[in-house]
């Protein structure tokens, strides 16, 4: 008897189910709009204000000139005495600017403080600094040290990501480095308890030295 009345239960629900007209389907998505919203019309501003919500450390230069200044003043202010530098072109521009580095890696690992970098392009969108293997700094010089330092130029600046991986083929053709790393603000994970720690896989910091190469 009660298994009877239970299944009739069960199908009345479905039948009342079943008499009630279906909710109106929502459009058919336009698939060949971008999902993105519109960037602004200065990359600039937009990668300023996406980096500095990463967390990142956002610094103008004006020009090479003015790149030394800030460098000098960055480092005097935070105590920097250990700063590697591996790529000989930037330290070529360090040596004609008067700034002290360590070119070598003696005493990396328990001297590091901060390192410099070049990359190879800027991402508008995200915010993101794309390094590569290619150069002298390698894998570690991004990784290692707990403040990142990179110097990029405005012309390095691209929309999007897809820009930038073009921008790296256009460069290298097939022989594409090792490493492609999208750098999106300093180290950070929540993977135990949800706590946001920073700098727990990589720098702390992240400074972004811009030099705006860009002639009126």
């Amino acid at each position: 008897m009660y298994e009877a009345k239970s299944k009739e239960i069960v199908l009345r629900k479905v039948r009342e189910a079943l008499a009630k007209s279906a909710p109106f389907l929502p459009p058919t998505p336009d698939f060949s709009t971008s999902v993105y919203g519109p960037l602004l019309e200065d990359l600039s501003v937009q990668f300023a204000e996406t980096f500095i919500r990463n967390s990142g450390t956002f610094v103008y230069c004006e020009n090479e000139e003015d790149f030394f200044d800030q460098l000098f003043e960055f480092k005097k202010e935070r105590g920097i005495e250990h700063m590697y530098v591996w790529e000989p072109a930037l330290k070529k521009i360090l040596h004609a600017g008067g700034i002290h580095f360590n070119g070598t890696e003696e005493d990396f690992i328990g001297q590091a403080q901060a390192s410099l970098t070049t990359c190879e392009a800027l991402v508008a969108r995200t915010g993101s600094i794309l390094v590569s293997s290619a150069n002298a700094s390698g894998r570690r010089l991004s990784v290692y040290p707990t403040m990142h330092l990179v110097v990029a130029k405005l012309s390095q600046l691209v929309p999007d990501i897809k820009q930038a991986l073009q921008f790296v083929q256009g460069k290298y053709g097939t022989r594409l480095p090792s490493m492609l790393s999208m750098v999106s603000g300093p180290s950070r994970t929540a993977d135990i308890e949800k706590t946001l720690v920073m700098g727990a896989h990589g720098p702390k910091e992240l400074i972004l030295f811009l030099v705006d190469d860009h002639t009126d």
